[in-house]
């Protein structure tokens, strides 16, 4: 036991690989990783030899049951996250689930009540915004004013949905959520934080399967318009990246304020810049630039603050619960395109 970290963590669910990004950011921030379970032996394989400090739990009620752990992480199924989150509450530690983190508002609102109940956290890990470098940037400067009031974002979403087969969950929309739930998490939270908006409501949505009619429960394109109290925003998410392109894609945000704008290339820049985390910034004296490169990733220190000091720094949970109900109903209004299942609602 590591008698000087400020927290102890574990996870349970390791079906995304965004798990290992979760769990690296809180080993920065000090974290001590105790244990972890799962029940594919493909997946906690790799896992324990990457981390062989975390024990591997033979059950879930091993880890819930363990008092000296704090918060628990999980990548598991999209369906299965938000009952073990209430699981995890009702044994008195905090809960940071991959997106999406609910998949129907039955999960959201049997979380909310049990949230309220037991004042534990229920995080989502929104890291387009919490680990982009340029996206943090990009904050810092509309806190600042650097572009007056913000009024409107647009948020582009673009994936790649890879060579290699994926696992048979991602082809049910009863258990990845929908596009709309899944992938514009990360651009409604995006939304939310940078309009500052405490409500909002879906304007319009549509989805589609135009590219994949093997796989019909499979959306592959989705796009909604929101109207918040701080502003509006679009979004546009697909599953199209084509591989000529270096990243897995070209994922943009554009801000829009009374005074300038700030578009942000995520990922790539088509343009010729190396690397990701760009920045652009536009204001009444000049288009330029901004190097992102040196912008510092404090989240996994604000979650540790957070759970020690019972805070709200990183996140409010209000905005999360918002961020996921605002998915959750673009895709139960969504327009149904192209290939889908009928029916699949």
């Amino acid at each position: 036991m590591n008698t000087n970290a400020p927290i102890r963590f574990s996870a349970i669910g390791l079906n995304h690989p965004h798990i290992y990004a979760q769990a690296d950011m809180m080993l920065r921030a000090g974290a001590e990783f105790v244990s972890f379970f799962a029940v594919e032996p493909d997946l906690a394989d790799p896992f324990a030899k990457h981390y062989p400090q975390a024990h591997r739990a033979g059950n879930i009620a091993e880890i819930l049951e363990n008092k000296s752990i704090q918060l628990v992480l999980s990548a598991a199924i999209p369906n299965e996250r938000a009952p073990l989150g209430v699981a995890v509450m009702q044994h008195g530690k905090d809960f940071f689930s991959d997106k999406p983190a609910f998949t129907t508002l039955d999960q959201l609102d049997e979380a909310r009540r049990v949230q309220a109940e037991t004042k534990q956290f229920f995080w989502v890990y929104f890291s387009e915004r919490l680990e982009n470098r340029a996206t943090v940037r990009a904050g810092e400067l509309v806190q600042a004013a650097a572009i007056g009031r913000v009024v409107q974002t647009i948020g582009l979403g673009p994936h790649r949905i890879g060579s290699t087969a994926r696992p048979e969950w991602f082809y049910h929309r009863e258990q990845y959520g929908g596009i709309l739930t899944d992938i514009a998490s990360h651009q409604v939270d995006q939304f939310l934080f940078f309009t500052n908006s405490t409500q909002a409501e879906v304007v319009s949505s549509q989805v589609a399967n135009y590219k994949f009619p093997q796989f019909p429960g499979l959306e592959d394109f989705g796009d909604v318009l929101l109207r918040g109290d701080g502003g509006t925003g679009y979004i546009r998410v697909d599953w199209y990246t084509p591989d000529g392109l270096e990243c897995f894609g070209d994922g943009r945000l554009t801000i829009l304020g009374t005074e300038g704008y700030i578009e942000l290339r995520k990922y790539c820049d088509i343009g010729g810049r190396p690397g990701g985390h760009h920045l652009f910034l536009v204001d009444h004296k000049e288009a330029r630039h901004v190097d992102c490169s040196d912008v510092d990733l404090s989240c996994g220190r604000q979650l540790v603050h957070d759970i020690i000091h019972r805070t709200e720094t990183v996140m409010t949970q209000a905005h999360v619960f918002l961020a996921s109900e605002l998915g959750i109903r673009a895709e139960l209004k969504a327009m149904r395109l192209g290939h889908l299942e009928k029916n699949d609602r």
